[in-house]
């Protein structure tokens, strides 16, 4: 089957083309609609029929929790049981935006969003062509990222097409995504905030909002965590992630050099500023170093230009692990499972 794909300029919103998505979610069908991270795959979240639809698409493990989006904080209410003074400081200071709070949930939320999980996870994206799907639609929407599970989420509509584009009803194209990775993932326990995921707010935005938070091993995968298994995100070369400065560029190319001689197709992702110390070696770019706003929004896009391109290994750099740095590093990471 073949996906009806219209495109919509979020600065230009046409309200006739968003009712024919609208009316697909209100029949239980699926659409991939683009967020301020990636792509989200989106069906009615209080019916439960149209949210299997999500898991048999992406060929998602059915004990991985979905994600709940809503377009307005009143929403709120409807699905969560109760919101922590903690939990309401971050809504207020950065919803609508890439911050996802995992709290108890209603009973209005079927198991099959939460896993049978007693908490559900929810967030306001800012997109407005997410905004007003949601608000038309009347309803919250479950919406994990659109692709096959494990795979390099999609920043375009191509890449929905590409990965699951046969699945589902209908695709929203509404340009590049501006973060390129995941929403932050918050949960709360008594006086205790703790990152479940890094992502599109960092860690030290959070901070400066409620003070000291946890952060959550990568190797740990809480059960109430979209996106919890180990690992996740993966083209379909093989990650090696190097990151033993200041000694890196050597290590990256004696890697290099070791699986060319094994007759492996090997290509190296690094920052701008070491292309030059990899003349003759196969290179793309992640983005400038220090500048980890660019390297997430061009992470999962590399990756995938070296499946279509058919490397077999990926030899990746590590960045700083500071803003959303560190996100980028969790998902390199998990890509690799070098945890």
């Amino acid at each position: 089957m073949k996906p009806l794909v219209v495109k919509i300029d979020p600065l230009k919103i046409d309200p006739e083309k968003i009712k024919e998505a609208v009316a697909v979610i209100k029949r239980g069908g699926l659409v991939a609609f683009p967020t301020e991270t990636v792509y989200g795959l989106g069906a009615d979240a209080l019916n439960a029929e149209a949210v299997a639809g999500i898991f048999s698409s992406k060929k998602r493990p059915l004990d991985d929790p979905l994600i709940v989006h809503i377009s307005q904080k009143e929403d709120l209410g409807r699905l969560a049981l109760e919101v922590p003074d903690k939990a309401r400081r971050l809504i207020e200071k950065f919803w609508p935006g890439p911050l996802t709070v995992v709290l108890k949930k209603t009973s209005i939320v079927p198991d099959i969003v939460t896993t049978g999980l007693d908490t559900v996870a929810i967030r306001m994206p800012s997109n407005p062509i997410a905004l007003k799907l949601i608000e038309l639609a009347g309803t919250p929407v479950a919406a994990p990222s659109a692709n096959l599970f494990g795979k390099p989420s999609p920043t375009s509509a191509g890449h929905v097409v590409f990965d699951i584009g046969s699945q589902l009803d209908m695709i929203i194209d509404g340009g590049d995504t501006d973060i390129g990775i995941e929403s932050t993932v918050v949960a709360f326990r008594a006086d205790e905030v703790t990152v479940l995921r890094p992502g599109g707010v960092t860690v030290e935005e959070i901070e400066e909002v409620i003070g000291k938070v946890d952060i959550c091993p990568i190797d740990v995968g809480p059960d109430n965590c979209p996106g919890k298994y180990p690992q996740h995100y993966s083209p379909n070369a093989k990650v090696i992630l190097i990151e033993k400065e200041p000694t890196q560029v050597e290590e990256v190319k004696i890697k290099a050099d070791d699986l060319k001689k094994k007759g492996y197709k090997a290509g190296i992702m690094c920052c701008r500023e070491n292309v030059s110390f990899y003349d003759g070696y196969d290179t793309k770019i992640l983005g400038p170093k220090g500048v980890a706003k660019v390297c997430a929004s061009r992470l999962f896009r590399v990756f995938r230009e070296f499946d279509i391109e058919s490397y077999d290994v990926i030899i990746a750099e590590g960045i700083e692990e500071k803003g959303i740095g560190l996100a980028v590093m969790n998902r390199i990471r998990k890509a690799s499972a070098t945890v």
